[in-house]
């Protein structure tokens, strides 16, 4: 499937911000076999004093600005052609959960790639009792690995409340647990503790979500969504599936990745810092509008 993507992020400060320094994770990536970005660009309004377009550690696109001109606005907006492959069915080949540390072990790499990356805490997920008891409990009995990851994700979509206005970006994941209510960013880190807490390597996903209008009703401009999912790692065999537990599904051709890392910190859309006085504001709007379906 071929998606012409577009994504602006305004914000507005009570005073005007006169210096800042900003990191941009917005720009769709390429991944043999899964995702291809065709063509795409990141632009910034005003204009930055001086722009560094790179890659981090993980593969991801990054553009980092920084601004010294006084301003009340500032406007973030990516636009890009994906063409997005999805993966056909495949057999559950991934061991059973004891067998998982064996094959770990055999992994001698430490590349972007690799799962130990993704198995310890990291600065939003840390150990809960709470939350392991939960995944122990939720196990199919000789589960393997991704029907683990499948009962795990399928209760907790049963359990939890999607509620956008529950959590900010800064809410624990303990916290969002325990109140089982919360956005995708909270799916998707709880979902990560728990697979962690059972041993299973799990990163986060950072993407772009296509969504369908309902029956008769026009498209709106704008209504589609920054969205979140959990990657796994299901052994030597199966190397790594992607999980969507805000939706209890596998990800397929309408999520479009941008970025991946340990959590939402080394994904954040916009991260920086900036000289101002005051509050400030966000508006996000997104589209992500089928072409045509991809030929081949």
């Amino acid at each position: 499937m071929l998606y012409d993507v577009t994504a602006e992020i305004r914000y507005s400060y009570d005073a005007p911000s006169v210096s800042g320094r900003t990191l941009l994770r917005l720009l769709p990536v390429s991944r043999p076999g899964e995702q291809r970005l065709i063509v795409g660009r990141v632009d910034a309004d005003p204009a930055p004093c001086t722009r560094i377009d790179r890659t981090d550690f993980f593969g991801n696109p990054v553009t980092e600005l920084a601004f010294r001109a006084a301003s009340r606005t500032t406007c973030f907006r990516v636009s890009a052609r994906v063409e997005r492959t999805a993966e056909p069915p495949r057999l559950d080949l991934s061991p059973p959960l004891p067998r998982l540390v064996g094959e770990l072990a055999t992994v001698a790499d430490i590349g972007a790639e690799a799962p130990h990356h993704f198995l310890p805490p990291s600065p939003r997920i840390r150990p809960d009792p709470a939350l392991t008891d939960w995944a122990r409990e939720t196990l199919p009995a000789g589960a393997t690995v991704l029907a683990a990851v499948r009962a795990l994700g399928e209760r907790l979509h049963a359990e939890m409340r999607f509620d956008a206005g529950a959590t900010t970006v800064k809410t624990d994941p303990a916290e969002a647990f325990a109140a089982r209510h919360g956005v995708c960013q909270d799916f998707s880190h709880i979902l990560i503790g728990a697979l962690r807490s059972l041993g299973v390597p799990a990163a986060y996903v950072s993407g772009y979500l296509s969504t369908l209008p309902p029956p008769g009703q026009p498209r709106l401009a704008g209504a589609d969504a920054m969205h979140a999912w959990v990657r796994v790692w299901c052994g030597i065999e199966s190397g790594w599936i992607e999980h969507d537990p805000t939706n209890a599904l596998m990800v397929g051709a309408d999520h479009v990745r941008v970025a991946v890392g340990r959590d939402y910190d080394d994904v954040a859309p916009v991260h920086g810092v900036l000289r101002s006085a005051g509050a400030q504001q966000s508006v996000q709007q997104v589209d992500v509008v089928p072409v045509r379906a991809a030929e081949g």
